[in-house]
């Protein structure tokens, strides 16, 4: 789907913003014309095509910004009064609010969409909060067409599912793993046994049986099967990558 009608120019220059024209067509689902039962939940920004932020509703607003800078109205644009400022989260990278375990294959996806070779996506994600918790939820980014044939815009609808309770999923910025114990997760993830990983890493069998025990205690599972679930679950490993790679930030 195209949406050229939307904005006047790729660089959006005319007078009206992509945002703007945004806010116009979605008017049917603004939050006051929404049923009590569906005021919540939808997250709706506008990105540029470096994914900055420019642009979102009071919902994408609750989610993301800090807590005391959530009141800006819908899709509002730039404020004209230089003592009013827009949210924190107008103008960080879109990249910085999705969990390091999912945001290299979603990271893929906005490639294909920016490059023209689709027209919108649909994925699961995993989001971080302001405060740095983490929720699951759907997305669905959709490219704003101006004259040229690359977007001028993207536009982001995110309904939030799940809150990831407990260590279900962890924060990017707990440093979880040293660096020997990342190795190990990931050899095992790939498949490899006690005596291949020895020998790839210069161990003894029964310092990777050591370590190995260090990691099934520390994620709190049984055995090997149990660990790799686990740490994909927790966002450890990155998805969509082979050979399995543990996230740097989880790395001491």
């Amino acid at each position: 789907m195209k949406f050229s009608a939307l904005v006047d120019s790729p660089q959006i220059s005319t007078g009206r913003s992509a945002a703007g024209a945004v806010a116009t067509a979605a008017a049917p689902v603004r939050r006051d014309m929404r049923p009590p039962s569906d005021r919540q939940g939808v997250c709706m920004a506008v990105l540029d095509p470096t994914l900055t932020i420019r642009q979102a509703t009071q919902d994408f607003f609750r989610n993301f910004a800090t807590p005391d800078e959530t009141g800006a109205d819908v899709l509002a644009g730039a404020p004209s009064d230089s003592s009013t400022t827009a949210p924190d989260v107008c103008g960080r990278d879109f990249r910085e609010l999705v969990h390091p375990s999912v945001r290299q294959p979603l990271m893929r996806q906005f490639e294909r969409l920016l490059s023209g070779r689709c027209d919108r996506f649909s994925a699961h994600v995993v989001a971080l909060r302001s405060e740095g918790d983490a929720f699951t939820g759907n997305l669905t980014a959709t490219a704003v067409s101006g004259y040229a044939p690359d977007p001028a815009a993207v536009l982001v609808l995110m309904r939030p599912g799940q809150q990831a309770e407990g260590d279900a999923v962890v924060a990017p910025r707990k440093k979880l793993l040293s660096e020997i114990d990342a190795r190990i997760l990931e050899g095992i993830a790939a498949g490899l046994s006690t005596i291949p990983l020895a020998s790839r890493l210069y161990l003894s069998r029964q310092g990777v049986e050591y370590h190995v025990t260090g990691l099934l205690r520390k994620l709190k599972v049984p055995n090997r099967a149990a660990l790799v679930s686990r740490a994909y679950a927790m966002g450890v490993l990155t998805v969509g990558t082979w050979p399995p790679r543990v996230v740097e930030g989880f790395i001491k």
